[in-house]
């Protein structure tokens, strides 16, 4: 276990002004704090803050983020109190102390919206200080090395929570290093199997090649230095199991397939020695085609710059070399860590300065936004994953500002990334300067200028064409817009009709004070609510008008047997039969709204319980109930008095069957019908009717009467009919 004066001098190297008082004082007070606590390996528990302040020392932090890092589990774990800390080390380390405590508390590996839940907390106490998520990063790294001690239960679920989450966040704030360690650790214990195999594997490869990557580094380095790059340092490495496993998984190759097993690192003093390397090697051994990137020019979001390329090098093998500065080094193995600001001894306050200086903490600002934009957690969640996990492609506007984007992006996705409403309006696209779909995938070095309309709507089929989180996201608000607004229209008309028939004038203003009683945060989800059919047209008027009396509609004996004279508030007489005297074979359903003894009759194509209807009277004929979007209701637009307001009786709906009309594309061969039939009569649908028509040489359209319960059963229907392989289109007919 490492001592306390170890630690001090640790963090002395970098920082020989540090506060060691404030070191001490941390130590003893964890000490104390902890106790006689013992961790599963059966360690004094102290080892463990002590082993984690050692991790973030070799990131050079400043002292005070060394004293959070002692004490992060005090207020977990022991009887220490926030104002305790508040009052020994200051608010600010309090604060961290606390945000930390929290972190520790959610489980991350869980039910989706949970999980997702749990990410928006962890990314928000992170976003407030960015050291949090360093401690957190150190401590979960030191849990993951000190693992064997935990049942194999526990293992696994801390490996899939940090293989899913802290891996790739480490990664995304440039701590490529971290990064790599937790997802060795993690492969470890998640598939232990392949982890044995690969290591083998690699371990046999080792010893074939024994003093390979020696001779390779010589080779190298010498030629550096003989081309004038004197103080160049070359290092060379075999790859990890994982980085292996990963690559043979996403190319489908065997281990013998790889061809770049060794990866080399070549540092040297400034950006133009950097290119003036790259020369070098390129001059003396061929470059494979495809395999350069420029990450200075064009450096990750997470301020990872280097110059990348393969080569067929020395003994004919094929290895990866990385070019960077020292400083550049110090960034790609530390990220956001690296900065100067940590090392100089950061505040609260310098966070906005971070931000400016670090793409990774403004990676983490801009996904913090999201949360404000009002998603649901499972597309937060899904938002965040794959921000987390893409690789970049780098494209650029018109006018040469760069857009970075995962691979497979679109230039949807492009529009969305320049601003939500650019994305909204876009109609099309031009690539490098050629009109192309809009489904094309963008490569590195595009330029991509987007044509725009004032009027278009993203269609919702855009969804499954984009591939970052705020294209989607986007989308489906765009989506849920344009919805809610068709239901507001139509609910607005309802309105209109039910207020005019009780002889009162709807406006939105009136609707305003009886907000309350509607459970409805503004006029305009009232209004679509109604238009849904979640809230009945006459809830809305009595809600307005307490004191209104329903006069919808008045029944009395016309005189003439089997018949009724309805009048319609507005005076209009129907002379409709009685249902209990007229012959007719008009479908009885369970439906409220309609006062007398009135016959009540389905449109042709029918409607089922779930469906939003409205009833129309018909003179002779009764009351005909319409889904809402029967284009047969166009007709009744000009005779709002014909409208009924209308809804299903549920506990009555449930003990009847009702019919609906289904239009079906299908392949003229045998067994196609049997087919067809054998899956309605798997959800215990009945066919009423069923009529052909063969439309082509190889297609016959069929229209389906089908008796279902209810709309669910009906969704149930359609979707197992597209299912099938005999099935071109299926839908339902309203009309």
């Amino acid at each position: 276990m490492m001592r306390q004066y170890e630690l001090v001098e640790r963090v002395q190297k970098y920082k020989p002004d540090a506060n060691e008082a404030l070191l001490n004082k941390a130590y003893v007070y964890a000490m104390q704090k902890h106790g006689q606590q013992k961790r599963a390996s059966g360690d004094p528990y102290i080892s463990h803050p002590l082993e984690v302040a050692a991790i973030l020392t070799d990131m050079h932090l400043d002292e005070s983020t060394i004293a959070v890092a002692l004490l992060h589990d005090t207020i977990e774990d022991t009887t220490a109190t926030r104002a305790e800390i508040d009052e020994l080390f200051g608010e600010d380390i309090g604060r961290l102390v606390e945000g930390l405590t929290k972190i520790k508390k959610l489980d991350l590996v869980t039910k989706k919206a949970k999980q997702a839940e749990n990410l928006r907390k962890l990314l928000l106490a992170i976003s407030d200080d960015v050291r949090v998520l360093l401690v957190k990063l150190a401590d979960r790294l030191h849990n993951m090395r000190t693992l064997d001690h935990m049942s194999a239960d526990k293992r696994a679920r801390i490996s899939e929570e940090t293989m899913e989450i802290y891996a790739p966040l480490a990664g995304r704030m440039g701590m490529q290093d971290m990064r790599d360690e937790l997802e060795e650790l993690s492969f470890r214990h998640i598939n232990p199997e392949a982890y044995e195999t690969v290591t083998k594997r690699l371990q046999e490869l080792s010893q074939r090649n024994e003093g390979l990557v020696k001779k390779i580094e010589t080779e190298l380095r010498d030629l550096l230095v003989a081309n004038g790059l004197t103080t160049a340092k070359v290092k060379g490495r075999q790859k990890k199991p994982y980085s292996v496993f990963r690559k043979m998984q996403s190319k489908s190759l065997s281990f013998e397939q790889l061809s770049d097993v060794y990866g080399f690192r070549i540092l040297v003093e400034d950006v133009p020695a950097c290119y003036r390397a790259l020369g070098i090697v390129h001059m003396r051994w061929r470059v494979v085609p495809g395999r350069f990137k420029d990450y200075i020019s064009t450096p990750k979001q997470n301020d990872y710059r280097s110059l990348h390329t393969t080569i067929v090098g020395p003994s004919s093998q094929r290895i990866e070399l990385q070019i960077r500065t020292k400083r550049m080094h110090e960034i790609a193995e530390y990220g956001i860590a690296a900065h100067a600001l940590y090392k100089d001894g950061a505040t609260n306050t310098e966070g906005d300065i971070l931000s400016r200086e670090s793409n990774a903490y403004s990676w983490l600002r801009h996904t913090i936004e999201a949360l404000a934009e009002g998603d649901s957690p499972e597309e937060f969640l899904e938002h965040t994953k794959l921000e987390l996990f893409q690789d970049q492609v780098f494209c650029f506007t018109p006018k040469g500002k760069l857009i970075a984007l995962p691979r497979g992006a679109t230039p949807i996705d492009f529009a969305y990334a320049v601003h939500t409403n650019i994305g909204d309006t876009t109609v099309g696209a031009k690539i490098n300067g050629r009109i192309m779909p809009l489904v094309t995938r963008l490569a590195n070095g595009d330029e991509v200028e987007i044509i725009r309309s004032g009027v278009q709507v993203p269609p919702a089929a855009w969804e499954e064409i984009v591939v970052t989180g705020k294209a989607r996201a986007a989308i489906r608000r765009a989506t849920r817009l344009a919805i809610r607004k068709q239901y507001a229209g139509l609910g607005h008309r309802i309105l209109e009709r039910t207020f005019e028939r009780a002889g009162k004038i709807f406006s939105r203003d009136a609707m305003k004070p009886a907000l309350h009683r509607l459970g409805q945060k503004d006029v305009e989800d009232a209004i679509a609510a109604v238009g849904r059919g979640e809230m009945s047209s006459l809830d809305v008027l009595r809600a307005v008008y307490p004191d209104h009396q329903d006069e919808r509609v008045t029944v009395k004996p016309s005189g003439d047997d089997g018949w009724f004279n309805v009048r319609s508030a507005s005076g209009m007489i129907f002379k409709v039969p009685d249902k209990n005297k007229a012959e007719t074979d008009a479908d009885m359903g369970p439906i409220r709204g309609i006062s007398g003894n009135i016959a009540v009759q389905f449109a042709p194509a029918g409607a089922v319980p779930g469906d939003r209807i409205v009833g129309i009277m018909e003179k002779g004929k009764g009351i005909t109930i319409y889904p809402i979007q029967s284009s047969a209701l166009q007709r009744f637009d000009d005779q709002p008095d014909r409208w009924i307001d209308v809804r299903w009786d549920l506990d009555e709906a449930n003990k009847s069957r009702f019919m609906a009309r289904v239009l079906i594309n299908a392949l003229n061969e045998p067994g196609t019908l049997a087919k067809v039939a054998q899956s309605v009569a798997g959800l215990d649908v009945n066919i009423r009717s069923l009529n052909t028509v063969r439309v082509a040489a190889d297609f016959t359209e069929m229209a389906v009467d089908v008796e279902v319960w209810d709309l669910r059963q009906l969704n149930q229907l359609l979707a197992q009919l597209k299912d099938l392989d005999c099935i071109a289109t299926v839908r339902r007919l309203y009309d």
